[in-house]
């Protein structure tokens, strides 16, 4: 496994810092991501057990398909801490992997994860409209929750196909729709103001985070509105892909009524003290996420427009030379 060679970031963003990453999306990107590597696997409930090795290959799975796996070399673009590559690595999607991102926290995080789980990993720090690999290089790109970070997605499509060998596949998940990221946001605003003024009264003081914290975390919010660029059409996300040179480009959308539940659930959680977040709870914020998300699954994506639903997926492959 290689290590990461770029300097170690600053776990804290300075006011002027922040103050000029409201007009540099990159720089906002990584001051931000910087900022939430060390908690951000908590923050959103990932793991590296069957819980997401199962999701991550259901997801996957779903506008993909299992035809030509395992892929032999994989790279996430926007890697986060590694959710989306390490978990299809357990589950047999890909043998080797590539991690990148914009920011160098959470490529450490990555390579950490995967020296954890004993996967085959590489990482660099990586601009996703530029990136630093040769021509023809990997059978599979993927990513998750990555596209509405990148300020030119076309450009990015086209080194994501630049990247892969002749005949080789992308797939992008976890990207928020227009209607969705509306309704989303909606809801975690709510939640965030009810949930931090109730916890003002005495007899709920003990659920409040401390001051301190609360602000962070507002600080950390404000620069996810900057980060946050796009919110997509399912069919405008898929002229983007074919407009960069992919063939055989399908989107596909999941998550309706379980976002409307989620987002609130995740906000609560983020606005309490994790202590107080018991195993009895966590388990009934997963098993009430399944449910519905079947629900979403063989019911209402039948009868809803796709564009409704919270989250799109998308895939392509690279023409064959």
């Amino acid at each position: 496994m290689t290590a990461v060679t770029d300097p170690a970031p600053n776990p804290h963003a300075t006011a002027d810092e922040v103050k000029a990453a409201y007009d540099d999306p990159k720089l906002a990107n990584v001051l931000y991501h910087d900022w939430e590597a060390g908690t951000y696997d908590e923050k959103w409930s990932i793991s590296y057990d069957e819980r997401c090795i199962s999701y991550a290959t259901d997801v996957f799975n779903a506008v993909a398909g299992e035809d030509g796996q395992p892929y032999t070399h994989a790279m996430e673009l926007g890697s986060g801490t590694g959710f989306f590559l390490l978990n299809l690595m357990q589950g047999g999607v890909a043998k080797k992997g590539s991690v990148t991102d914009l920011s160098p926290g959470m490529v450490q995080v990555a390579l950490r994860n995967a020296e954890k789980l004993g996967l085959d990993v590489d990482g660099r720090v990586a601009d996703a409209e530029r990136i630093p690999y040769e021509d023809n290089t990997f059978d599979l790109v993927v990513g998750h929750a990555v596209l509405h970070h990148i300020p030119d997605v076309r450009q990015a499509f086209g080194e994501v196909l630049r990247v892969l060998k002749p005949g080789g596949r992308f797939v992008f998940a976890g990207e928020p729709t227009k209607v969705g990221d509306f309704y989303a946001r909606k809801l975690g605003q709510i939640t965030w103001y009810l949930t931090t003024r109730v916890t003002k009264l005495p007899a709920l003081n003990g659920w409040r985070r401390p001051q301190s914290e609360l602000d962070e975390s507002s600080r950390a919010a404000a620069l996810e509105a900057v980060v946050d660029i796009h919110t997509f059409d399912p069919s405008e996300l898929e002229g983007m892909a074919r407009g960069a040179g992919a063939q055989d480009v399908r989107a596909v959308t999941d998550e309706f009524s379980a976002a409307l539940a989620g987002w609130p659930i995740r906000t609560f959680e983020a606005a309490v003290p994790q202590e107080k977040l018991t195993v009895r709870w966590r388990l009934f914020a997963y098993h009430l996420w399944l449910r519905l998300s079947a629900l979403d699954k063989k019911v209402l994506s039948k009868v809803l427009p796709r564009e409704l639903f919270y989250n799109v997926m998308i895939t392509g492959t690279k023409r064959p030379s």
